[in-house]
C-alpha cells in the first residue's frame, strides 16, 4: 500500500509539472501524432480496398471457375459444364459470367487504363443482391448496352449516361450507372453476356457462374456435388473467400509499406521522446534526490517517468488518430489490383480496430522512450544530486 502511494504520488506531482516543460513536450506529441497519422493513413488504403472486396458479399454466395484457374480470367466454362452446374439442386438464383478487360481514359489523367466488362445473366442482380440504379436504367439483352458501377463511372470518361465508347468493333452505349453498396462490382461495367460473347468471339463459354444458395450452411453440399461430379473439373470458393485472395498480395504490400514507414517514423520520434524525458529528468535532479532520501524507492520514480512518457504518448496518439480520421476516411480512391490488372474503386477506411492499433503503436513509442530516462532517474546518485542542487 505505501508502495502504490509513492507511485501515485510521485505522478501526480509530475504530471503537474509537465506544463513548465511544454516546449520539448509538445515536441514529443507532436512527433508521435505525425507517426500515428501516417500509419492510419497507409493502413486505411489497405483497410478500405479489403473491404471494397468482401464486405458486401454474404456467405452464401459462391463462385464456380475451371478446377485448374487461379482467377476468372485464367478461367473458362463450357455450355455444357454451366447447364451442369445450373442444374444444381439448392440454387437460389445464378449468373453464368464473361469476365474481360477494356481501356478507356482515367478522367484525372487522361491515360488509358484497364477497366473490367463482365457480361451477367439476367440473375445476377438477385445472386447478387444490393445492386441499385443510381441513374438511367438496366442495359436490355440483346443490345450493346452497359451500366457502369459508381467507381468506374467516377474514375473513367466515357462513362456517363448517353455516353459511348468503342471497343474492337463494338459500339457500346452507357445507359445506366449502378451502385452495390461500395462493394467491387461498382469497378466493372456490366452488359449483357451473350453479347460480350460475340463481341469478343467467346462462342457459348463461360469465365465463371456465380450461386446464391439457400444458406450459407448449404455451401458443403453444393462444392461436393460439383467437386464429385465426373462430368465436371472445377472449383467450388465462397465468393468472399475468393475475392479476399484476389486483394491478398495488394493488402499485404500496403500493409507491410505502411508499417515500415511508420517504424521509419517512429525512430525519430522515441529520439523526441527520450530527449524530452531525459530533460525531464535533469530538471527534477534535486527533487528526485530529496524523495529518494526521504524513503520513496526508486521503482515508484521509475513508474513515475514512464507514466509521463505515456501520456504525452497516448496524447500524440490520440490527436495523430483523430487527424487521420479527418482526413482519410471515406476518401475516394482506385488503384489497380495486381492479381487481375483491373481498376479497383475504393474509399479509405479508418476502422476501429484501425485506430486501436494507432494507438498501441504510441504507446508502445512512448515507453520506449520513456525507458532509460526512467533508469537514469532511479540511479541518480543521492549525495552528489543534493550537492549539486
Amino acid at each position: 500500500m505505501n508502495w502504490l502511494l509513492q507511485v501515485l504520488a510521485i505522478t501526480s506531482f509530475s504530471m503537474r509539472t509537465i506544463p513548465q516543460r511544454r516546449g520539448p513536450s509538445i515536441a514529443a506529441v507532436v512527433g508521435i501524432a505525425g507517426v500515428v497519422a501516417v500509419l492510419v493513413g497507409v493502413l486505411s488504403i489497405a483497410a478500405g480496398f479489403r473491404a471494397a472486396l468482401t464486405s458486401k458479399v454474404g456467405e452464401d454466395i459462391a463462385i464456380v471457375l475451371r478446377a485448374s484457374a487461379d482467377s476468372e480470367s485464367t478461367s473458362g466454362l463450357e455450355r455444357e459444364a454451366v447447364r451442369v452446374i445450373l442444374d444444381s439442386p439448392n440454387i437460389e438464383s445464378a449468373s453464368a459470367e464473361l469476365f474481360s478487360l477494356i481501356n478507356l481514359p482515367r478522367r484525372s489523367t487522361g491515360t488509358d487504363s484497364n477497366v473490367a466488362i463482365r457480361g451477367v445473366s439476367a440473375d445476377a442482380s438477385k445472386v447478387r443482391g444490393g445492386i441499385t440504379i443510381l441513374e438511367g436504367r438496366m442495359f436490355e439483352p440483346g443490345r450493346n448496352e452497359v451500366i457502369a458501377g459508381a467507381g468506374a463511372a467516377r474514375s473513367f470518361a466515357k462513362l456517363n449516361v448517353g455516353d459511348s465508347f468503342r471497343v474492337g468493333t463494338n459500339t457500346w452505349n452507357v445507359v445506366g450507372v449502378f451502385s452495390s453498396g461500395g462493394g467491387s462490382e461498382e469497378s466493372e461495367v456490366w452488359t449483357d453476356a451473350a453479347i460480350l460473347q460475340s463481341a469478343y468471339d467467346r462462342g457459348d463459354s463461360y469465365n465463371s457462374v456465380l450461386v446464391r444458395l439457400p444458406t450459407p450452411d448449404a455451401f458443403d453440399a453444393f462444392k461436393d456435388s460439383l467437386t464429385g461430379d465426373p462430368r465436371l473439373k472445377v472449383k467450388v470458393l465462397r465468393l468472399s473467400t475468393y475475392l479476399a485472395d484476389q486483394g491478398e498480395m495488394l493488402t499485404e504490400f500496403i500493409t507491410g509499406l505502411g508499417f515500415a514507414i511508420a517504424s521509419l517514423m517512429a525512430l525519430g520520434a522515441v529520439f523526441g521522446a527520450l530527449n524530452t524525458m531525459y530533460s525531464a529528468v535533469a530538471g527534477r535532479t534535486r527533487e528526485i534526490a530529496t524523495l529518494r532520501a526521504l524513503g520513496f524507492g526508486a521503482s515508484p520514480i521509475v513508474l513515475s517517468v514512464l507514466a509521463e512518457s505515456l501520456v504525452l504518448a497516448l496524447i500524440g496518439g490520440a490527436l495523430g488518430a483523430g487527424l487521420a480520421y479527418a482526413a482519410f476516411n471515406g476518401y475516394q480512391a482506385s488503384t489497380i489490383n495486381w492479381q487481375t490488372f483491373s481498376q479497383i474503386a475504393f474509399a479509405f477506411a479508418v476502422t476501429p480496430p484501425l485506430l486501436v492499433a494507432a494507438i498501441v503503436w504510441a504507446a508502445l513509442m512512448g515507453l520506449v522512450g520513456g525507458f532509460f530516462p526512467a533508469l537514469r532517474a532511479a540511479n541518480i546518485p543521492i549525495a552528489n544530486a543534493l550537492r549539486e542542487g
